[in-house]
């Protein structure tokens, strides 16, 4: 009962909300549409959010706290990854390019994933750490790199990795997230309250603003679902499960609250659909984006968003030490 009354308060928060109303208005062929200048700012604005809060968090924090956490949150982003390319190679016989870029969404972390679970977390009056946003940077890239590393070398392929690494580390969300860090580390609290007004107080208008394009893109990428095909919408319905409890339990072994740990889960179970994707193009450029991009924006942030994040709370609370 306990798990039913979370799913209720989450799929009626105004950010689960937003996000089915851009899924309607695009099966109506509504003409509502988010100039998209307004949808880079936000997202801009999200990441810098993000990281700033986390950095002046971080510079409260000492070294042991932050230590295993960040250990273990290395260890998840290196294994889903190698875990989902021996599946959907074995299992689904694909192709290493397609099966390498499936495995870097998931290795990677979906930022507004993360965003929603620790909004949820907060709304039931218990915060998960302050250098969770941290642990989102440390995710992003490792993923990434196995997946087209195993790619690249199960199709003996020589891509140009040099340019593999910049469209990653001085990508929009690293950059955004990085910098927000150490801003928000060389500031310190003081200067997170001389920003609140800005970055705090309209955090959830923006996050409800940007759930609603997503919503959007979302409806739009579920007719692609159709080439990507019944193994693939399946193999996302179990995976972020499977490695969001991997998450959950990772986090507690860490020494995580059970806040925490649920963020957690729910990062460790998200797919990537901006920074994955975007390295993708660069390092595997025959994968097939019809499977990756709906598998992770169509099937896995839905999932997510509505049963996902709830189920990984209610785990990490249950089995809290």
């Amino acid at each position: 009962m306990e798990i039913l009354e979370l799913a209720r308060v989450n799929l009626l928060s105004p950010v689960v909300l937003a996000f089915l109303l851009g899924v309607i208005a695009t099966r109506v062929k509504s003409d509502l549409e988010i100039p998209e200048p307004l949808v880079q700012g936000l997202a801009i604005y999200l990441l810098l959010a993000i990281g700033i809060k986390g950095g002046a968090a971080l510079s409260e924090t000492t070294l042991a706290e932050v230590a295993w956490p960040a250990l273990a949150t290395l260890l998840v982003g290196v294994t889903i990854p190698l875990v989902c390319y021996t599946v959907l190679r074995r299992l689904g016989r694909m192709s290493a390019s397609d099966a390498g870029a499936i495995a870097a969404a998931f290795g990677s972390v979906s930022v507004v994933t993360f965003i929603a679970a620790n909004t949820l977390a907060q709304q039931r009056g218990t915060p998960p750490e302050g250098f969770m946003p941290a642990l989102v940077a440390i995710l992003e890239v490792p993923g990434i790199l196995v997946a087209l590393g195993l790619a690249a070398s199960a199709e003996q392929r020589k891509e140009p990795w040099g340019a593999v690494l910049r469209e990653m580390l001085f990508g929009q969300s690293i950059v955004c997230l990085l910098g927000g860090l150490v801003i928000g580390w060389v500031a310190g609290k003081p200067g997170l309250d001389e920003v609140a007004g800005f970055f705090v107080t309209p955090f959830k208008g923006a996050l409800v603003l940007f759930l609603l394009e997503l919503g959007m893109v979302a409806a739009k990428r579920l007719r692609d679902l159709r080439a990507a095909g019944p193994f693939l919408v399946g193999f996302g319905l179990v995976a972020a499960p499977v490695f969001g409890v991997v998450g959950v339990f990772a986090g507690q072994l860490a020494g995580l609250s059970p806040a925490g740990a649920a963020v957690m889960g729910a990062m460790a179970g998200s797919a990537s659909y901006i920074a994955a994707p975007a390295a993708v193009r660069a390092g595997l450029p025959d994968a097939n984006p019809a499977y990756y991009l709906p598998l992770a924006l169509g099937v896995v942030f839905p999932f997510n968003l509505t049963i996902g994040i709830p189920l990984y709370y209610e785990l990490a609370k249950l089995t809290a030490r």
